[in-house]
């Protein structure tokens, strides 16, 4: 069953684009580029979501992560 988003692909693909252009920009090393994404998504996650939901939406988070991943390996 596909996910239906709230948002549309157009916002989800300008914000996609600017953040990888700031990571081109700075010529950003695959390991920083990561580690700099991972801090950014703890940072939203610490601040923007209730304590109590924390570890449930970072293991969704790491979940779709890899979902995402292993489609990836399957084009």
């Amino acid at each position: 069953m596909a996910i239906v988003s709230k948002y549309s692909n157009q916002q989800v693909e300008e914000l996609l684009a600017d953040l990888l252009a700031v990571l081109e920009k700075h010529k950003t090393p695959t390991d920083l580029a990561l580690m700099s994404l991972g801090n950014a998504a703890t940072i939203v996650i610490n601040s923007k979501v209730a304590p109590a939901s924390r570890a449930a939406i970072a293991k969704q988070f790491a979940a779709a992560l890899q979902a995402s991943v292993a489609a990836g390996d399957d084009a």
